[in-house]
């Protein structure tokens, strides 16, 4: 397996990481339904069994709660992944999530993660979306301090577009970022990973199967069932006419991963590792069985023939 560096830091990373989002169960503004955490312990382990050397979390999944159950899946292991998390969506004691990018909240933040997380110090701190917008500079020096400080190795920023993250460039280096990529949603390729290329900005492309869309294992009656606190279930990609596409798309996916004994989901992922500016991917996974279903993608890659019959079939 090749592992690859982070921009300009010195974390070498397997080609997928895990994502935690799921991972904070349910009752919350941007869940994905009601979870088990020891399902997601399991997968967790699993992933980590098989080599994978990196997790990625937020302070806003599940209001802490994925970042404890990070925590819990690693008491004990003798090997310890890199732990990336995020900071900015900030919640009151009614759950109501909402942004600030103010330099004491993110301290505040931090101290909060390093806490749950239950480390000394964070692997690669992220600003998680970068509102308000008029306080980007305010939150990027913070970050700044807090890595000189000790309290983060690295530090990144997520969902930022090519003109924020040159405002960032002008206080600190940035190590990374972390932005939606998949076929479903190539937007990034326009400007923003030719600027992080040039710039060794690290690219850690989130939801590269589209929430789900591309495993191969969503129908329209599962989007029907989903649970109300499930987000995808208003989410314009699960909705007509983009879902009967999307699902024709991974049924494509599912055919080529078919002819080398993969999944359609890792199909899908290792259509976003195919491109030079992606350093790794986040990969979501709440069971073992998930798990199971896409860790293959550590070293699937696509043909040059298949990479253009993807492009075909998106016209």
């Amino acid at each position: 397996m090749q592992l690859k560096r982070l921009g300009n830091s010195d974390l070498d990373l397997t080609p997928i990481g895990v994502g935690a989002w799921a991972m904070g169960g349910g009752g919350w503004q941007f869940a994905w339904g009601p979870q088990d955490d020891n399902e997601s312990i399991e997968a967790i382990h699993a992933a980590l069994d098989h080599g994978v050397n990196w997790i990625d979390t937020a302070a806003v999944y599940g209001l802490g709660h994925s970042e404890e159950v990070v925590a819990k899946a690693l008491e004990g292991r003798s090997t310890r992944p890199y732990v990336f998390t995020k900071c900015e969506r900030v919640w009151d004691e009614n759950g109501k999530i909402g942004p600030c990018l103010k330099a004491d909240s993110i301290r505040g933040e931090c101290e909060r993660s390093l806490r749950r997380l239950k480390v000394d110090v964070i692997d690669l701190y992220q600003i998680h979306w970068p509102q308000p917008d008029e306080d980007v500079e305010e939150a990027w020096t913070t970050l700044a301090e807090l890595q000189r400080e000790g309290k983060v190795r690295w530090i990144g920023v997520s969902n930022f577009n090519k003109q924020q993250i040159e405002r960032c460039e002008r206080i600190a280096p940035v190590t990374s970022l972390q932005p939606p990529y998949s076929m479903i949603s190539p937007e990034i390729e326009q400007d923003i990973l030719p600027h992080c290329l040039k710039q060794n900005i690290g690219v850690l492309a989130y939801s590269p199967m589209k929430s789900g869309l591309l495993t191969g294992s969503m129908t329209k009656e599962r989007v029907a069932a989903f649970p109300e606190d499930d987000f995808r279930k208003r989410a314009v990609a699960f909705q007509e006419p983009a879902l009967t596409r999307n699902l024709a798309l991974a049924e494509l996916c599912r055919q080529i991963g078919a002819r080398h004994g993969r999944t359609a989901g890792e199909t899908a992922i290792a259509w976003v590792l195919r491109n030079p500016a992606i350093t790794a991917a986040i990969v979501g996974m709440r069971s073992s069985r998930q798990t199971a279903g896409v860790i293959g993608a550590l070293e699937f890659r696509l043909s040059g023939a298949e990479i253009q019959e993807i492009a075909n079939f998106n016209g």
